[in-house]
């Protein structure tokens, strides 16, 4: 369970994206897994500011729109010149970056194996300084993500202690792997927020009544009542005789399979309802 404090120390840093809309799809991933400290690294301002602008305007369409419902994330977010200056309160710096024609000088973890090591700096309480000048020594940990067209470079990669990359298919012509910029961060933060987190939207438990004894027997009679109008049980008796129908049924509505609840069974003998009456109330065969 990844606690509001722990995710407030997480953050996303996308190094010259130049597309507002990615910018804003990557907001917008942060809001939906409860994030909220994005830094834009990119000495021209005008795509920050078209994200910025694009998130505010809430008269804009909808399918305009690529940071819905996370105005707040992009209000907050900073830019900056230099990639340094963005990470520098931070002490475990993650880079993203997509292998293909890359040369690999340092190791890469995949993301399943990267993500226990920035849970447990994430999870690790800030150390109170003596000092009242001295900040708190939190482990505040930055994910950097590159621009959309090269990712991070050689030298923005070497400001990271620990190198990630998400697995994907590869095919056989493929040149160079790369994934949309939002859809990238999506995918980390899905993978740090798996195992769930502090405020989340739980999936509400379904009460309803499990089908009882008499449900069954009375779904047995009326589908051999079916079988029988419509001729099935002339044309295949070996296939329709009642302790078979019986355990056709039990088999649909046994506890150690996903048990049928009464109002399933209503509605399943209701449509036999209908096909007996439309039976019997049309021509004679």
């Amino acid at each position: 369970m990844l606690s509001t404090a722990a995710r407030a120390r997480l953050t996303i840093v996308l190094v010259g994206a130049r597309n507002p809309s990615n910018i804003g799809a990557a907001a917008r991933a942060m809001q939906d897994f409860g994030f909220s400290d994005l830094r834009i690294v990119n000495d021209f301002a005008a795509p920050f500011e078209a994200a910025q602008l694009e998130a505010q305007l809430e008269a804009a369409p909808l399918e305009a729109k690529s940071a819905v419902a996370a105005q707040h994330v992009m209000q907050a977010a900073r830019r900056y010149d230099t990639l340094a200056a963005a990470i520098a309160d931070c002490t475990l710096i993650v880079a993203t970056t997509a292998i293909g024609e890359r040369q690999l000088k340092h190791p890469i973890l995949p993301l399943q194996q990267a993500t226990p090591l920035i849970l447990a700096a994430l999870n690790t309480a800030p150390t109170i300084q003596l000092s009242p000048s001295a900040q708190d020594s939190a482990q505040n940990v930055a994910l950097l993500f590159g621009s959309e067209k090269t990712g991070l470079t050689n030298d923005q990669l070497s400001h990271a202690t620990l190198l990630t990359t998400i697995p994907m298919y590869s095919p056989d012509d493929a040149r160079h792997l790369s994934m949309n910029l939002g859809q990238s961060v999506a995918v980390c933060l899905y993978e740090l927020t798996r195992s769930g987190f502090e405020a989340s939207v739980e999936i509400p438990p379904l009460h309803e009544a499990p089908a009882t004894a008499e449900d069954r027997e009375r779904l047995t009679q009326l589908l051999l009542d079916v079988l029988h109008a419509t001729g099935y049980t002339r044309r295949f008796p070996a296939n329709a005789s009642e302790p078979l129908v019986r355990q056709i049924v039990q088999q649909l509505t046994a506890p150690h399979r996903e048990a049928m609840t009464h109002r399933q069974a209503e509605t399943l003998m209701g449509i036999f309802r209908q096909i007996l009456w439309h039976e019997n109330a049309g021509p004679k065969k």
